[in-house]
């Protein structure tokens, strides 16, 4: 971990340390006037996907333009003179929270370099597994780096292909990465979307008009006012020229693995994927955990805001009232963080308090999405009982996290996933609830319209639950294959 990620972990509200984060989400638009504007308008709708650092690119037809600045898409995007210095019929647009490389402006994107070809800015959702040993090659080569974000490897990778147009240079750099990515490139020629043959990352494309826009969710098409087409197919590339649009997939046919867990936690509740509404299938959760796990109880209480809609869900199924018995503050972002323990925990409440008067006496069911760290279920069930509840139940919405993820997801080492560290029992004495459940992995699949989960070619990559990677991990191997060395060194010395 970067000491930047470690110093960001000590300064933010502890219930923002204990979720698994989403790295970013992107949007392009070409065709359109006031390209930048409406890419501006997009990533306010995908600022929950990353919430470090903002960045627009757009083309006039002659120049490329770039703002890129750490912070939230307001504030930095929502001003005239920001937005008329890029103009242009194009734009492409990115909000990041880092998995990999530091938290530093050189490392926010697009990414933009001038080619032999021309100019050629990219956006990047996801994370390449074998970055590390694609950029020590390519520096022995020559290149030389910018950032530290492995999203530039692919750069170079464009930058030093023998082929001879862009295009083919393009693929050729596709076909060298493995792991995650929706990417949304910028040339002069036009704008090139795809995803990784699997499909890990999501991207739709959408119509304004004559326009074409892609985004990582169709909440992003919905605030600019453009129709929903449809998902760009895994291992799809996208090339749109003026208002031409063709389609190429220059990878070989392979199960697509969609990330499971959009539908938990990542998406917005507002978006459609695979054609389904997000919430629906949310509460469709909820309603599992409800048949697999009931509890006698008075209430059923989201952990807000993640865990409303499956709590809707349980509570529906299972007959016990919903109620909002954890009030949320949204004027709360980041808080300061004082070291003594007392003022620590007082700011907690700063963004989450329990409803004491609905609590008082009852037996609850708290809903949430995900237990990681469990500092988070630890303190919400210590505010349960300071409300007085009778009975603090916990259920969870997705099998416990034991994995960590290499696809674009910042989670912490496993070494510090609690479920990593302990099974259901032990989770529960360390989080001090009454009860703590979590919906089985072929539960979750039920949620999802299937019988449960393929042993062999599941419909999704669910990692982070079974540890069944859908790639090589290259760059993981290599790490553990010199810290194997490493141990053995010492027990020879």
């Amino acid at each position: 971990m970067d000491v930047t990620r470690r110093d960001r972990m000590l300064t933010t509200n502890p219930f923002d340390d204990d979720k698994l984060h989403e790295e970013c989400g992107v949007f392009g638009v070409s065709g359109a006037e006031d390209a930048s504007a409406l890419a501006a308008l997009g990533l306010h709708a995908l600022q929950h996907r990353g919430q470090e650092a903002a960045g627009i690119t757009s083309f006039d037809g002659a120049h490329f333009h770039t703002h890129r600045a750490m912070g939230h898409v307001a504030g930095n995007f929502d001003r005239d003179d920001v937005i008329r210095a890029l103009p242009g019929h194009a734009a492409v647009g990115h909000v990041r929270y880092s998995t990999t490389g530091e938290t530093a402006l050189r490392n926010v994107q697009p990414l933009y370099a001038d080619l032999a070809s021309g100019g050629f800015a990219v956006a990047h959702n996801g994370n390449l597994s074998n970055a590390m040993r694609l950029r020590r090659d390519l520096v022995r080569s020559g290149s030389i780096f910018q950032s530290t974000s492995d999203t530039e490897t692919i750069i170079h990778l464009v930058a030093t292909s023998s082929y001879r147009t862009l295009l083919d240079k393009f693929i050729d750099a596709l076909k060298q990465v493995e792991g995650a990515y929706s990417l949304i490139c910028m040339t002069p020629e036009g704008m090139i979307a795809c995803r990784d043959p699997l499909g890990i990352r999501p991207l739709v494309m959408g119509r304004l008009g004559d326009a074409v826009i892609f985004a990582s969710e169709s909440v992003a098409l919905d605030v600019v006012g453009a129709t929903y087409e449809r998902e760009v197919d895994p291992g799809e590339l996208v090339i749109v020229k003026g208002t031409e649009l063709s389609s190429i997939r220059p990878f070989a046919p392979q199960a697509a693995r969609p990330c499971i867990f959009e539908w938990v936690y990542f998406s917005r509740p507002d978006s459609i994927a695979d054609d389904r509404s997000i919430y629906s299938v949310r509460k469709a959760i909820g309603a599992q955990l409800a048949i697999e796990d009931p509890v006698d109880a008075d209430l059923v209480i989201p952990v807000p805001d993640s865990g409303t809609p499956a709590a809707i869900g349980y509570a529906q199924e299972s007959g016990i009232p919903f109620e909002l018995g954890i009030i949320r503050s949204h004027y709360v972002g980041r808080t300061f963080i004082q070291p003594r323990d007392e003022v620590r925990h007082l700011g907690v409440k700063l963004k989450h308090n329990a409803n004491t008067a609905l609590i008082k006496g009852k037996r609850v069911v708290l809903i949430d999405d995900s237990i990681v760290r469990g500092t988070t279920s630890l303190k919400i069930v210590q505010m349960m009982r300071e409300a007085g509840a009778a009975e603090v139940h916990m259920r969870i919405a997705s099998p416990p996290t034991r994995h960590s993820c290499f696809y674009g997801v910042d989670t912490p080492e496993r070494a510090k996933l609690l479920a990593a560290k302990h099974n259901t029992v032990g989770m529960r004495d360390y989080i001090k609830a009454d009860s703590l459940a979590f919906i089985s992995i072929d539960g979750l699949y039920k949620a999802l319209g299937e019988e449960g989960r393929a042993q062999i070619r599941p419909k999704y990559c669910d990692a982070c639950f079974t540890g069944d990677y859908p790639t090589t991990l290259t760059d993981q191997d290599e790490v553990a294959t010199v810290n194997q060395l490493e141990m053995l060194k010492e027990r020879v010395g």
